[in-house]
């Protein structure tokens, strides 16, 4: 990632998420962690982020439940949202997109594609912007 970006990361699994502080923290990015979704909707209130990349499976608060509360949020509305996940079944797809995901990826992840997803979901994230400005 060659642009600053801030990410949040939230995922029940510790290793994934170490795994993400490994594979997406560079010069430029940083990455922090939820380990549930009550966790990430607590920090997500605290500070700023650019983009939150959020399992669906989670204690306390699912990924869903996440999303829906973020989009009900005027400061959280329109921060973008990569639901990574083990799941791909159609159902667990359309509730993603209803609750408001911007984009989808499945486990197991793929470090480097996934980089590149943060990348143009962020283009796009800054061209939305500009045009509702």
């Amino acid at each position: 990632l060659d642009e600053p970006v801030r990410l949040l990361f939230a995922d029940d699994d510790p290793i994934l998420r170490e795994f993400a502080l490994v594979h997406l923290s560079t010069a430029n990015a940083s990455v922090e962690t939820a380990g549930d979704g009550l966790e990430a909707w607590s920090v997500l209130r605290q500070r700023p982020f650019d983009l939150l990349l959020l399992d669906l499976e989670m204690p306390n608060l699912d990924g869903f439940a996440v999303l829906e509360r973020m989009r009900s949020d005027p400061n959280l509305r329109d921060m973008p949202v990569i639901v990574v996940t083990g799941r791909e079944d159609v159902s667990a797809v359309d509730r993603a997109f209803t609750a408001g995901a911007t984009s989808f990826v499945v486990k197991p992840l793929h470090w480097r594609l996934l980089s590149y997803q943060i990348r143009f979901v962020m283009r796009a994230h800054r061209v939305e912007t500009s045009l509702r400005q």
